[in-house]
């Protein structure tokens, strides 16, 4: 990759010392195998905590009731940003908040669960490619902040 197009400081930022950093977060395990586990964009840093966006979703997804959903960091006095999932339920389904915190209790780590939820009747905003935008569902949240822990 020779860079972005008329974007220098994109291409600054992706390419260091001769090595793209594509923003992916991931682990090689004991047999050297290399997991990608989440953007590192989207990673939540909740009371010292690293809470890996995907995980959670993967846990939301597991609700039969769950149609779409994400988790992004949202702003927290305590712990710096907190766990907030979005979802939106399947067609003629529905669900609660409390619900959705109680199925994740049974599938991840407290620390990792929603604290709180919002669940919405419209589909959740997503790109050309169809990918969900998290910086549109965050923006709401850090807008009148003076600083952005995400």
């Amino acid at each position: 990759m020779l860079g972005y197009w008329n974007r220098p400081e994109q291409t600054a930022a992706t390419l260091v010392d001769g090595w793209v950093h594509t923003g992916d977060g991931g682990y090689l395990d004991a047999d050297g195998f290399l997991y990608i586990v989440d953007r590192i964009k989207d990673m939540i840093v909740s009371g010292g905590e690293n809470v890996f966006s995907a995980e959670v979703e993967n846990a939301l997804m597991q609700h039969e009731a769950v149609g779409e959903c994400a988790v992004i960091g949202v702003p927290d006095d305590k712990w710096g940003e907190r766990v907030h999932a979005i979802v939106v339920p399947k067609a003629g389904r529905s669900v609660s908040a409390d619900e959705i915190v109680s199925h994740c209790k049974g599938l991840i780590a407290g620390y990792k669960c929603p604290r709180s939820v919002d669940v919405r009747a419209e589909a959740l905003p997503k790109s050309g490619a169809g990918k969900i935008l998290k910086v549109d569902l965050r923006q709401p949240f850090w807008a009148d902040k003076s600083r952005n822990v995400n």
